[in-house]
């Protein structure tokens, strides 16, 4: 049988090996890091290492405030196993809010442009709705996506925007979205899966969106109600957001 030589399998990749250091370099950096200093670190072309923060950040690993780079959630929320602050919080209330319906109740975070769920409480009965952990999924239509979406930095939002829709797709979607800031909630009506209603709401520290909470299951039992499973998931989200602070 035909084997890679051991060299050959541990040999330094130049593109990853700038990646990493990108990133323990942000992590040594107390306060983070500029885009100068990581140049500097690297001794690479700027315009080589701004691509590469550019996609770290559009993938979560890095975040970008006032040009100061910062490891982003992906590092929490999909590289450790351990139980966060946020789930522990929220576990309780996501509890509660599955008994009120018996639906599912989902926790999402923005990792990126991506959703990703953090938690979940799943319905007791027999056809339920079943969301998956810790992996990456479309920011829209999700009900819980576009609560992170809408309340995402306004530059965010129109670079994923830029890519999702253009016309009059957008500006509907647009006008969705600032419905959302406006009262906190978001719906999908079988937009992701046809059979699948679901209500979320934004948790917010003061006015830092922290995650989004959902409660969602078949649309033939959640569509009479999935304006009383908005109420009830604000009410979630705001408790939420009282025990984090």
């Amino acid at each position: 049988m035909h084997r890679e030589p051991e060299s050959a399998s541990t040999k330094e990749h130049r593109t990853v090996t700038r990646v990493t250091t990108i990133l323990e370099t942000v992590a040594a950096s107390e306060g983070g890091a500029r885009l100068r200093d990581l140049v500097g670190v690297l001794d690479a072309p700027k315009s080589s290492v701004y691509g590469l923060v550019q996609g770290l950040a559009a993938v979560g690993y890095l975040e970008e405030r006032d040009g100061v780079y910062r490891l982003g959630p992906a590092v929490a929320m999909l590289l450790s196993p351990n139980r966060s602050a946020l789930t522990a919080a929220a576990r309780p209330v996501l509890e509660r809010l599955r008994d009120r319906f018996d639906e599912t109740v989902t926790l999402a975070v923005r990792v990126g442009y991506s959703t990703v769920y953090l938690d979940s409480v799943e319905s007791n009965r027999l056809i339920r709705y079943s969301a998956p952990l810790r992996r990456r999924r479309p920011l829209y239509p999700t009900s819980g996506g576009k609560c992170l979406l809408a309340f995402m930095p306004p530059s965010l939002r129109g670079g994923y925007l830029a890519g999702l829709a253009s016309g009059e797709e957008r500006t509907a979607i647009e006008d969705e979205l600032a419905e959302i800031r406006r009262t906190g909630v978001a719906y999908n009506r079988g937009e992701t899966l046809p059979d699948v209603a679901a209500a979320a709401a934004i948790v917010q520290l003061g006015e830092r969106p922290v995650a989004a909470v959902a409660c969602a299951g078949p649309l033939n039992r959640m569509a009479d109600q999935l304006g009383l499973v908005g109420e009830e998931v604000l009410t979630a989200a705001k408790d939420i957001a009282h025990r984090l602070a």
